[in-house]
């Protein structure tokens, strides 16, 4: 099986920083770079009516698209699970 390229939204960078514990950005860091190899983990699911992914690592959402065509990951969006889902 082909590695999937990924790109990371220059906001969802952002996001990534804001997280308060250096602990916690190394673990959501490390499920990133997972999605590499395996762009559908078990645990992950398609969220309902768009064509996104989501992944849990502790009580933060890391949202993402796969472009299966191209094999690339597009990481979207990074937050705590009471925000993320927000418009």
């Amino acid at each position: 099986m082909a590695r999937y390229s990924l790109r990371i939204k220059k906001s969802a960078r952002k996001e990534l920083e804001a997280v308060a514990r250096k602990a916690d950005r190394r673990r959501i860091i490390k499920r990133i770079e997972s999605l590499a190899d395996i762009p559908r983990p078990p645990g992950s699911q398609k969220l309902y009516g768009r064509e996104r992914y989501r992944i849990r690592q502790g009580q933060y959402r890391i949202l993402y698209t796969i472009e299966q065509r191209v094999l690339i990951v597009h990481v979207i969006k990074i937050g705590h699970r009471k925000d993320i889902y927000r418009a």
